[in-house]
């Protein structure tokens, strides 16, 4: 592994743990433990624990901070009050993706941002060049862990460290663990109920450790970034670099969800806007396979003998025992959920069907 690659504040725990490990947005990752398939299930069945401190984080700080925020980013913070998170985009003017996050609402003027690690300085350089005189936008990428919990049994595990687990979905507390502080988020990316810890970078070690052992006494497994892939993908969420980027817009990715389209301004409001009224030209669809084959990124997707698409995440579900991929697809060409598309696998044609995500039920609240 080069040495180039950043390592996390548990990286030692990994590597006890025989973790195996890939290069992802610039860090060493940790890709499972004791296999994808066991680790997706237990999240889904149980519970699992994720080291995810490569994600990003941000301070925007000053009088009006939340305000300012709500001026660039997409989704509209005057929706949700301090306490609260929400997913959001930053755009370009374009209506391109620089990254998908999520907004903590601390205050008034204060707003902490996790976006994903390999678009943290390009989020933290847009809001700087933007900001108003008197409010501050920090980099804290490597000031903060990310410790996900997430599952049926989050909630016994996360309550059984003295932390706490009664606040709604989307919300977040400030707590202690002993005597180190712990932001508890009621957040996740994996369609179950869960939490997503941060301390800091130094006490990620400690708690991380706690984890691991209230976990496994509680039946669950320690997951890592093939089982977090697998898991989002069966949701239908979106990955930066494959369902939202530079040359995917929230509207072809079916993120308009996410998008204040009532609000005075955002960046990329016009540009989008007018996507919106126009239609887009092509929107991500979710593919199941109907046959053996597992569905990768990059594939071509045809329909009636004619290209109409390219997958952009492809995996095999645990949790339904078939490929399933999202898929950027012409809306010129039609397509409704239910019917029948081929899927280009390696030169083999893949009956498959067009059908809208989530794949499987969520489980988030």
């Amino acid at each position: 592994m080069s040495d180039e690659l950043l390592r996390g504040p548990v990286h030692d725990v990994h590597v006890d743990l025989g973790a195996t490990f890939a290069p992802f947005g610039g860090w060493e990752m940790p890709v499972s433990y004791a296999g994808v398939v066991a680790e997706h299930k237990a999240v889904r069945e149980s519970v699992g624990v994720f080291d995810v401190s490569h994600l990003g984080k941000a301070l925007v700080s000053g009088p009006g901070a939340a305000d300012f925020v709500n001026r660039a980013l997409t989704n509209d913070l005057g929706r949700v009050g301090p306490g609260k998170a929400q997913y959001t985009l930053c755009c370009t003017e374009s209506g391109g993706v620089v990254d998908d996050l999520i907004a903590y609402f601390v205050g008034p003027d204060e707003v902490f941002l996790i976006p994903n690690a390999a678009n943290t300085a390009a989020v933290v350089a847009a809001l700087s060049e933007k900001a108003p005189e008197g409010i501050t936008v920090v980099d804290q990428h490597r000031e903060y862990g990310v410790l996900a919990v997430q599952g049926p049994g989050s909630r016994g595990v996360v309550e059984q460290l003295g932390l706490p687990v009664d606040m709604e979905y989307m919300a977040f507390e400030d707590a202690l663990w002993g005597e180190i502080p712990v932001r508890v988020c009621r957040t996740g990316y994996t369609g179950e109920h869960g939490y997503e810890l941060v301390p800091s970078w130094s006490d990620a070690d400690a708690l991380f450790r706690a984890l691991v052992d209230a976990v496994r006494a509680a039946g669950g497994q320690v997951a890592g970034l093939g089982a977090r892939d697998t898991l989002r993908t069966e949701m239908g969420y979106p990955l930066h670099g494959h369902e939202l980027s530079l040359d995917i817009s929230p509207v072809e990715a079916r993120c308009g969800w996410a998008v204040g389209w009532k609000k005075d301004a955002f960046w990329g409001k016009d540009a989008l806007a007018a996507e919106k009224a126009a239609g887009p030209a092509r929107t991500i669809r979710g593919i199941k396979a109907l046959g053996r084959g597992v569905l990768r990124p990059g594939l071509t997707v045809s329909h009636d003998g004619s290209a109409i698409g390219t997958t952009t995440s492809g995996t095999f579900s645990p949790s339904l025992g078939v490929g399933i991929a999202l898929a950027l697809v012409d809306t010129a060409a039609g397509v409704s959920d239910g019917d029948e598309v081929e899927v280009d696998v390696r030169g083999r044609a893949l009956k498959c069907a067009i059908v809208a995500p989530p794949f499987v039920t969520p489980n988030t609240k």
